[in-house]
């Protein structure tokens, strides 16, 4: 149904087209953005700009009207005079609405309370708004009234709450620095990009549950990839020794502060290296990257003050879980780590067993003390079927992850390349599926089938980018870091 306001902005918008006045424009040549125009204003500076935006505020005032133009560099106040624009086009003005987007031409001058302004000699009408942007309006303490406030809302017309809120287009300026840092820092080292399948015959390279298609070309069952992990260890088999990948995977799982189904991933992989280079490249990375975006190693972010500082911490799995559960993993049994996990209050712990206990063990005990950027290092094997066992430990793999405010964000490992162990643990992994476990990973014949090819020693990370994202850019819901996150259908 049509609202009061939105009927009245269809009558204006049938006035413009009566008077002739075309509203969906084809092109505007601009001269320039706001700001730049702004920085280089001098007083009695005669230059003509054409400026072009989103009209975000308008005062009528009988022969003048006062407003305010956005772009994506900032905004200015413009002044329009019925004898600057002539009887005509100001009743032009007089059909805009906030929202319109707009063209303005004339020359910048300092108001009596020194405002920069454009005085508008010409308008052209861009685009004419049919719907109110939620702007919101400003109370006498400054406090903003009738804004897109709602988070899901937010997410839903990411359209509308970029338009409105320069705080969101800022998250998503950061975000893009961020991918493009990832791109540099890897490229300075030699590293290839490439692009594996998103739709796969046999899913892998992670514990998940997969989307499910079907390809009728094919008529044959295909996933959307949950990580992109196993081709890229394919492109090692081949030669291109280092390799990465920033692209989307997809996992079938809740949504919550922390998963969306579908995320972003950064993974890369080198030949001839261990997860001990991977390290000193990851937090080498990530240091780098705080230093380029915000200028300082130290960032305030949801009440802790973060240190980005090299070196990062290092921490030992079972010593960690040794200093919060009080249990010893070499010989706790899966009763003292279920009445660990009972005395956390966590649900349904009698359907666990093996490393899903230790697994819920590790979240609840040891990742809400993880709040520095810190590496964990050395899981236990039960927990990692893609990575080499520890060369002095053979119940460990040579597997860590940095965690940063108590959350996972990149995993690294030594890649496991001998393919008859690879097989054997895609075989325990099937037993798991057996007895319903939905995430225990596939057989994957072809990976294996490349491994008998020979893989160099490998090392390799996968970077959860949303999750980074959301410390960088001071965001508390994966939602607000992702453009157009997975919501449920209206």
């Amino acid at each position: 149904m049509t609202s009061f306001v939105e009927a009245a902005r269809r009558e204006k918008l049938a006035e413009l087209v009566k008077r002739g006045v075309a509203p969906f424009a084809y092109r505007f040549d601009r001269s320039g953005a706001i700001a730049p125009a702004l920085e280089g204003f001098r007083d009695d500076d005669a230059t003509v700009h054409r400026l072009a935006g989103r009209l975000i505020l308008l005062r009528p005032m009988g022969k003048t009207t006062f407003g305010h133009l956005e772009d994506r560099s900032g905004k200015i106040q413009l002044y329009f005079k019925v004898d600057d624009l002539g009887a005509e086009q100001y009743e032009v003005v007089k059909l805009l609405d906030l929202g319109d987007v707009i063209g303005v031409e004339g020359p910048l001058f300092r108001t009596k309370t020194s405002e920069v302004t454009l005085r508008v000699k010409r308008l052209t009408l861009l685009t004419k708004s049919l719907r109110p942007l939620p702007l919101g309006k400003e109370d006498a303490e400054g406090k903003k009234h009738g804004e897109l406030s709602d988070p899901e809302l937010r997410a839903r017309q990411r359209y509308a709450d970029l338009a409105v809120r320069p705080a969101a287009r800022e998250v998503f300026r950061v975000r893009s620095r961020a991918v493009a840092f990832i791109r540099k820092f890897l490229d300075a080292r030699g590293y290839l990009e490439v692009e594996t399948p998103v739709l796969q015959p046999v899913y892998g390279g992670a514990s998940a549950r997969p989307f499910t298609t079907h390809s009728d070309a094919l008529d044959a069952t295909f996933y959307l990839r949950i990580a992109d992990e196993l081709y890229l260890k394919r492109c090692i088999v081949g030669g291109l020794e280092k390799v990465y990948e920033i692209g989307h995977d997809f996992r079938n799982e809740g949504l919550d502060r922390f998963h969306n189904p579908e995320f972003t991933m950064a993974e890369w992989y080198e030949a001839y290296a261990d997860y001990e280079v991977m390290l000193s490249m990851t937090e080498e990375m990530v240091a780098g990257m705080v230093a380029e975006l915000f200028g300082t190693t130290t960032l305030e972010r949801h009440g802790a003050t973060l240190d980005f500082k090299r070196p990062f911490a290092r921490r030992d799995f079972y010593t960690l879980v040794r200093e919060t559960a009080g249990l010893d993993l070499a010989r706790a049994g899966e009763g003292e780590l279920r009445a660990a996990l009972k005395r956390k209050d966590v649900q349904d712990v009698d359907r666990l067993s093996g490393g899903k206990l230790v697994d819920e063990v590790f979240k609840n005990f040891v990742e809400p003390t993880l709040v520095q950027p810190t590496f964990v290092l050395d899981y236990p094997v039960a927990l990692s079927p893609l990575a080499k066992l520890k060369r002095d430990d053979p119940t460990r793999v040579e597997r860590w992850e940095l965690f940063i405010q108590k959350r996972e964000i990149a995993n690294a490992f030594s890649e496991l390349n001998d393919p008859e162990e690879q097989r054997r643990r895609f075989e325990q992994q099937a037993t798991l599926r057996a007895a319903g476990d939905a995430e225990a990973q596939q057989l994957d014949e072809d990976f294996i089938r490349a491994l008998e090819y020979g893989m160099p020693p490998t090392g390799g990370v996968g970077l959860g980018l949303d999750r980074l994202l959301m410390i960088l850019a001071d965001q508390a819901h994966i939602r607000d870091v992702i453009l157009f996150p997975m919501l449920r259908p209206e």
